[in-house]
């Protein structure tokens, strides 16, 4: 769709630059004042005739989206590290925003997934809850730290002749440590509250290997599966399938494109669950082809976590409940 107004907007803290150029005019308009956006939502109501707009995403991206989303025909957050155009040249917020009404008007952005559903809130908990999970290992590993400065072991106490200020640091990362963990559990029993809302966190539990922590997440990231258009750029966007580097019919590499760390280790994890197990499915998978197809482990194991992304990706497409009979007439083992 061509648009009557491509504007790009360059966002901080104190200050905005907005440039505006038309689908007839090459040159852009610029101007830079104080971040203001009942301002901008003012100068958007003046402009005649459809309005496309772009933002790079960043912190206060979502925010901006919220409030500005109605002030436009179309609202888009690019991934700015897909901009390699703004690295050109010199550097102030008004160059900025001008690249940006220029990529958006020649249709050369990345958009990054925002959308005004209640569902995008659970990325808030669950990046809130890997944080917490962050510093209980952490401070797990500093306790066990301590004990094996005395050559003792994870399920032992210092021992009596250690010094008072060890005795004391020791004690106040077991205090720290048993706090965290009461704040894993708050967050938990929030995660089990979220079942009821949102069905897809039920439907998504009844996978082999996949339990309501590792449910949550997945829902978290996906949010629509809709926006994946194919099988493939799921996969991708889990970092379960390289994409391949060719000219001249000749393949020279394969490598990982950008994708979110959290879905992959999410999959990979309920690969090693699911496979410990022979009777589910994805352990017989898996044994098949160990012992029929000859793959190595590690490569059987992967392959594991690509069906089981896919399984996941048809459940929240189709919102219907996993079923092995249907798993097993809609997936060959072959592919």
């Amino acid at each position: 769709m061509n648009y009557d107004h491509y504007i790009g907007i360059d966002w901080s803290l104190k200050m905005m630059a907005v440039a505006r150029m038309t689908k007839y005019l090459d040159k852009a308009t610029v101007f830079e004042g104080p971040a203001d956006v009942k301002g901008l939502k003012a100068y958007l109501s003046q402009l005649k005739g459809t309005k496309i707009m772009t933002i790079e995403e960043g912190t206060w991206s979502h925010w901006l989206y919220t409030e500005l989303k109605g002030s436009v025909d179309r609202l888009i957050i690019c991934d700015p590290t897909r901009n390699a155009l703004l690295k050109e040249g010199a550097k102030t917020d008004k160059i900025d925003a001008e690249k940006l009404a220029r990529l958006l008007r020649s249709g050369h952005l990345k958009e990054v997934y925002h959308e005004l559903d209640e569902i995008v809130y659970l990325r808030q908990i669950v990046s809130a809850y890997e944080d917490l999970i962050l510093n209980v290992i952490g401070y797990k590993n500093q306790k066990f730290a301590i004990l094996r400065g005395y050559g003792c072991s994870k399920k032992e106490d210092l021992p009596d002749d250690s010094h008072e200020l060890t005795n004391f640091i020791f004690n106040e990362k077991a205090d720290v440590l048993e706090l965290l963990e009461e704040k894993r559990k708050e967050y938990e029993d929030q995660f089990k509250l979220l079942t009821k809302k949102h069905p897809e966190i039920k439907l998504l539990q009844d996978v082999p290997g996949f339990g309501l922590i590792n449910s949550v997440k997945i829902l978290s990231r996906v949010v629509d599966a809709k926006r994946f258009e194919t099988k493939g750029a799921f996969l991708s966007y889990c970092g379960l399938i390289k994409l391949e580097h060719s000219s001249g019919g000749k393949i020279y590499y394969r490598k990982n494109g950008r994708y979110c760390k959290m879905m992959k280790n999410v999959f990979k994890t309920a690969a090693m669950v699911s496979i410990i197990s022979p009777k589910n499915q994805f352990g017989e998978t898996y044994h098949y082809l160990m012992k029929v197809k000859k793959y190595p482990a590690y490569q059987a194991r992967h392959a594991i976590a690509r069906i089981i992304a896919t399984t996941c990706f048809g459940i929240l497409k189709s919102k219907k409940k996993y079923k092995r009979k249907e798993f097993e007439k809609n997936y060959s083992i072959e592919d």
